[in-house]
């Protein structure tokens, strides 16, 4: 089935926790790192699974952490009501997609993660703690941008690129049963920190490849981030 897109407008209620699984089909070898934390949203609560990296030197994450976020989008999101934006059929902003829109415009290059080994020391895990932790203590709104939980769990992961990878990944047309590849699903973190400019997260993995076409497959002359 088509997988729930959107965002939540929340408060961070917990200190972030890092958290490691490993992956499935080709990625069992892998470890995937993602934050953790509880978020207020609109009186329930619920959990965000941040992608931060992996223990895999063939599949690190990219990402762009911005501290003068500035683009109309954050417009659109403060007039939001608090609580949870269901964007799953959208093709146009508010709902991102990395390639199809600016929302990238301006933010510098893609930075490399380092590889994981289950430290909190390592980038961009140090720095999104230190912001979300200033989220909480400060009773910030923060909009997380992804895939929501299924079977009646409340939260929401995939906060990364979600078009432009292969293998088991790819979306074949007419059939939704697996559509991890999309357009306009990408997922992202901004925080809204009381200035002008917001903070914003940005990520995407070594094996995603650009540009993508109408699935959000890669298209033949694709290439990495």
């Amino acid at each position: 089935m088509t997988l729930g897109y959107g965002f939540v407008k929340a408060k961070v209620t917990s200190t972030p926790t890092l958290k490691g699984s490993r992956g499935h089909n080709k990625h069992s070898h892998e470890v995937q790192y993602h934050l953790h934390c509880d978020l207020d949203v609109d009186g329930e609560t619920w959990d965000v699974a941040i992608n931060v990296g992996t223990s895999d030197s063939d599949d690190l994450l990219k990402y762009k952490m911005v501290y003068d976020y500035q683009h109309a989008v954050i417009q659109m999101l403060a007039a939001a009501a608090p609580g949870k934006s269901d964007l799953t059929d959208h093709n146009m902003l508010p709902a991102l997609d990395f390639q199809r829109s600016d929302v990238l415009a301006s933010t510098g290059p893609w930075r490399d993660s380092g590889i994981m080994d289950g430290s909190t020391d390592v980038e961009p895990a140090a720095s999104l703690i230190r912001l979300l932790t200033k989220a909480k203590s400060e009773s910030r709104d923060v909009y997380l941008f992804g895939r929501f939980y299924t079977g009646g769990d409340l939260g929401i992961h995939d906060t990364h690129m979600n078009q432009g990878s292969t293998g088991s990944y790819l979306h074949k047309a007419g059939d939704d049963h697996n559509d991890h590849n999309d357009i306009w699903q990408d997922g992202a973190l901004l925080v809204d920190l009381g200035e002008p400019e917001w903070a914003a997260y940005f990520a995407a993995f070594d094996q995603q490849l650009m540009p993508s076409d109408d699935l959000g497959n890669p298209q033949p002359n694709a290439k990495p981030l």
